[in-house]
């Protein structure tokens, strides 16, 4: 047997993508340049001709979308406990109040129940998050916005090449953030993309990304608006075009890993096990993630160290945002979010990458099933 430390994620960076950052290099512009114009035009063309704009974190894509929306002081802003806490971060960065809604005990993303529930006068916008890639129910979650006039700021951090009825998440709806981090199904080592819906919407977009600057002439020059340093380098855009052209690919493959998992485990790993596995779901979810919520006669510490002594790394995604201190001292506190606290004391994400192969997802299972007895 294979004993040798298997990830729970690993980038897979080929070596045209190598070749091609090393050119990057050479050409002596690496910053902003003729890399991001390029990968910004391939990103339109797959989200149906949408305009998009690089930067440099999949977190200020978010931020930039909220101030681009006029979201601030006084306005709240709806969204799920159960992410990466950048998520709710963004929603005070600008001045808002973030307010959160349980999540589905079956896909673990927000429920769209508990997110009409908690519409008031003062909500503005809802940020939804896909788990692991899987979409919500993007009819309903957009019928609702349409109902109440809000604004959508979709974080699909991890849903690039995932679909809903046939159309890819990003190509339809209101803003959309992606993140390109290094354990994403496409890397550019850091940044991400934010989609957006009119050529206003992009002038702000650039003026946000690099210090509120627009300029005119030869050199003309002003600011109005407060922007920041956001910007994509050509390095990075390099890496991302690579990435890219393999999408259909990553995805295939993640979802064939998806599938093995499932077959490996069993129908009856549940019943065995009292662990809980993921929806089996092929059509529309990339596969970021393949996620189990661990039974309660085990701490998740006490799993990942087992695994660890398997020589299998194992992840979770993600804890609670509303039980951080931060949050805490907002007035949010344990019991207010059932769901959500008990599959964020739970959940553990197995190995899923692009490298990964059928082998190592039997390896995984086996050491898994010994750990739960």
């Amino acid at each position: 047997m294979n004993n040798s430390f298997l990830p729970f994620s690993k980038p897979t960076i080929d070596e045209a993508t190598i070749a091609s950052v090393a050119d990057t290099l050479r050409s002596g512009w690496i910053t902003s340049g003729p890399k991001v114009i390029e990968f910004e035009k391939q990103l339109s063309a797959y989200f149906g001709g949408r305009p998009v704009r690089t930067f440099n974190s999949g977190t200020c894509t978010m931020e930039i979308a909220l101030r681009i929306a006029g979201i601030g002081a006084g306005d709240e802003v709806i969204t799920t406990p159960i992410s990466w806490m950048a998520t709710s971060n963004v929603i005070l960065e600008v001045g808002a109040t973030p307010v959160f809604a349980d999540i589905d005990p079956v896909t673990r993303n927000i429920d769209l129940d508990l997110v009409e529930a908690a519409i008031t006068p003062k909500t503005r916008a809802i940020i939804p998050v896909y788990l692991a890639g899987r979409p919500l129910d993007m009819d309903r979650l957009y019928a609702i916005a349409a109902k109440y006039k809000l604004r959508v700021i979709e974080d699909a951090a991890q849903a690039i090449g995932s679909t809903w009825r046939g159309r890819p998440i990003g190509s339809f709806g209101d803003f959309v953030s992606f993140s390109f981090q290094a354990n994403k199904n496409i890397t550019t080592s850091e940044g991400g993309c934010l989609v957006l819906n009119t050529p206003e919407e992009v002038v702000l977009a650039e003026k946000y990304r690099l210090q509120g600057v627009t300029r005119s002439g030869w050199d003309g020059i002003d600011v109005d608006v407060l922007g920041g340093k956001y910007n994509m380098t050509d390095i990075a855009a390099a890496i991302g075009l690579g990435q890219f052209s393999h999408l259909d690919d990553i995805t295939s493959h993640r979802r064939a890993l998806a599938q093995h998992y499932f077959k490996v485990l069993g129908p009856d790993f549940e019943a065995r096990t009292g662990a809980q596995l993921p929806p089996a779901e092929f059509e529309n979810t990339n596969w970021h993630l393949f996620q189990i919520v661990l039974p309660d006669t085990i701490t998740r510490a006490q799993f990942m160290e087992r695994m660890k002594a398997f020589n299998i790394g194992v992840g979770f995604h993600y804890a609670p945002i509303h039980l951080f201190t931060l949050y805490r001292e907002l007035g949010f506190k344990e019991g207010m979010f059932p769901i959500a606290e008990h599959v964020g004391r739970q959940i553990v994400s197995l190995p899923m990458y692009y490298s990964l192969t059928k082998a190592d997802v039997e390896r995984t299972c086996a050491a898994m099933l010994a750990v739960l007895g």
